[in-house]
């Protein structure tokens, strides 16, 4: 139950708003979950590829893949997941593999609200204050981006706050009445720091060990920075319950190493290459992370960096946080429960700015306390940053409507309905921004309707792209079944995904840019690649060569099965420019055809 002082109410209807805008914000993450579009990890289908070859094992270990050095690079707790949702292959469909992510995202959502209405001192405020946050952590980029794929930061954002949960709730039920002289009684128990490095360890089995650094240093910090003063005798015990869970998390972890048949790969691919690797460097530690490729200036704007839309409203927030800080003399006192949150973000910033590969995905699991700290000081961040962020808004959703225009007009995918989806969704995102900018009490709420608007904006643009319409036809599946396909790949793994377009081919991989090196004739010129290609399997994937080719080059040598939509995702310099962005159809799509020797 909530602490005392702040019984528990039901919302208002002035509430209904923000209540609905927590409910929209969930409904964008399942819209299109099963698509082929969904922003994502460029490596979401290496570890797609590895969980179906460990299913099809039919063992929970050794992890299967058929990448070079590409077995043991994530714990197998992700995999694992993959293989319970897809039921051991059974039910083997985007949507299954990623909806676990989702409910993560909104568990964390769920709680991180419930925090930020204890938090709130005013009655009125607390429901308005805990969606407010629920909304900001759902429409923050890092959290749509790996909050609902597959490859994900979801489940360890999840464990890895419990603890820090505990911490903030410690916080929240001590009345003003109890005092410093508590503190010793108010820490948690044996029981309790088990319990906490029992999540670690789940954290850490998503994604890595080093996870449970940060997450014992912040734990460590809430507990003793949270007060004003403290015996030796806390210190002490803090300090070993501490130690405690982070050797229960480490051991948790090391289970890895126990049941997996071949421990000796795990730390070579895992310990070794994935962890190791990213604390060295050949130039020196500081000439690297003053001037190397992961510098540690860009590491400070992690936090706005993963806020995407939301960049500049928590660049103003940071701005805010830090200069109170820098006059706490003259200012008021931050809440111990404030302190936790301030503790989380520091804690995380700097021990992931301190490895000599740095990247601002690292400290996502810090992102909760960044949404409830801005979601309780939300009116005094200044205007000017939302003003800012409503005009970036308004530019990208006039952008994603043209998209979707054209997108409703091509060939075989014309809808009328789609376009009508776009152009709504759109806008009511420019309706949303042009009110925020007229209306200055309405400015800072409605950044968060644009956002939404514009997260909907894309979904309606792609969902014709992912409809049934867009891919090969069932006749040209089933005439597929148990053939030799070739397809293309121009990143590590990227083939994976023809498991869905192509189900039960027989699909090997050819590289298109140079960039994959499990893939077939790297560097070969293309019509020389084509000519071999249709020559060595049953059929191949082609994409089209340049935006005015309409039929594909190895006609009449060939005979084309099918056709579908290409969406190009990396472009070369100078393809995209103020002159083309408006003509999209001449730089994102290509044809892709399913290609078979005349004579077969």
């Amino acid at each position: 139950m909530p602490p005392r002082a702040h019984p528990f109410h039901w919302p208002a209807r002035t509430d209904a708003g923000w209540v609905a805008l927590v409910f929209i914000a969930a409904f964008l993450y399942l819209w299109g979950l099963g698509g082929p579009y969904v922003p994502t990890n460029g490596d979401e289908m290496v570890y797609l590829h590895i969980a179906r070859l460990t299913a099809e094992s039919g063992h929970w270990l050794p992890l299967q893949s058929d990448l070079a050095g590409m077995r043991n690079t994530k714990p197998p707790l992700l995999i694992w997941q993959a293989i319970a949702a897809g039921d051991w292959g059974r039910h083997w469909s985007l949507w299954a593999l990623r909806l676990p992510s989702s409910l993560y995202t909104f568990a964390t959502a769920a709680v991180l609200g419930f925090f930020a209405f204890c938090m709130t001192e005013a009655a009125r405020d607390r429901w308005r204050n805990a969606c407010r946050a629920a909304a900001l952590y759902l429409l923050f980029f890092s959290t749509f981006r790996y909050g609902r794929a597959y490859l994900t930061s979801a489940p360890e954002t999840f464990w890895l706050a419990l603890a820090l949960w505990w911490a903030l709730w410690i916080r929240l039920r001590r009345t003003p009445a109890t005092g410093d002289a508590s503190a010793d009684a108010a820490l948690p128990g044996w029981i309790a720091y088990s319990l906490m490095g029992l999540t670690m360890g789940l954290g850490a089995a998503y994604k890595s060990f080093a996870l449970v650094a940060p997450a014992a240093g912040a734990l460590w910090c809430a507990l003793l920075l949270g007060e004003r003063r403290w015996r030796w005798s806390a210190v002490l015990r803090v300090t070993l319950g501490v130690a405690w869970s982070t050797v229960l998390g480490l051991a948790v972890f090391a289970l890895w190493f126990l049941l997996d048949p071949d421990p000796a790969a795990v730390w070579q691919e895992f310990v070794l290459g994935e962890n190791a690797a990213k604390m060295s460097g050949g130039q020196g530690y500081w000439h690297a992370a003053l001037y190397g490729v992961y510098p540690m200036w860009p590491q400070l704007f992690a936090y706005p960096a993963n806020a995407g839309l939301l960049a500049l409203p928590a660049t103003g927030f940071c701005w805010m946080a830090v200069s109170r800080l820098l006059r706490r003399r003259t200012g008021p006192a931050l809440t111990p429960a404030m302190r936790v949150l301030v503790v989380w973000l520091v804690v995380w910033l700097v021990v992931f700015t301190i490895p000599s590969q740095r990247s601002e995905r690292y400290v996502i699991p810090a992102m909760p306390a960044l949404a409830i700290a801005m979601a309780l000081y939300w009116e005094r961040i200044g205007r000017v940053w939302f003003v800012l962020t409503l005009l970036l808004t308004a530019v990208a959703l006039v952008l994603l409507a043209r998209i979707g225009w054209v997108i409703g007009g091509l060939e075989g995918l014309a809808s009328d309905a789609g376009r009508g989806l776009t152009l709504l969704a759109a806008g009511l995102g420019l309706g949303a921004a042009g009110l925020g900018l007229a209306r200055p009490r309405w400015t800072r709420n409605a950044v968060l309707v644009a956002c939404a608007a514009l997260y909907g904006t894309f979904g309606a643009m792609v969902a014709p792209l992912s409809g049934a319409d867009a891919g090969y036809s069932a006749a040209v599946q089933r005439q597929m079944q148990d053939r030799r396909v070739a397809v293309p790949n121009g990143f590590t793994g990227q083939y994976e995904r023809f498991h869905w377009v192509l189900p039960g081919a027989r699909t090997s991989p050819y590289d298109t840019d140079g960039r994959s090196t499990d893939a077939l004739y790297p560097g070969m010129p293309p019509q020389a690649r084509l000519a071999r290609l249709l020559q060595e399997f049953d059929a191949v994937v082609w994409v089209q060569d340049d935006a005015q080719q309409d039929q594909p080059s190895c006609l009449p040598q060939c005979r084309v099965l099918g056709q579908r939509w290409h969406v190009r995702s990396r472009h070369k310099g100078g393809e995209v420019t103020l002159a083309n962005v408006w003509y999209p159809q001449d730089w994102l799509f290509r044809r892709e055809w399913l290609l078979a020797p005349a004579g077969n």
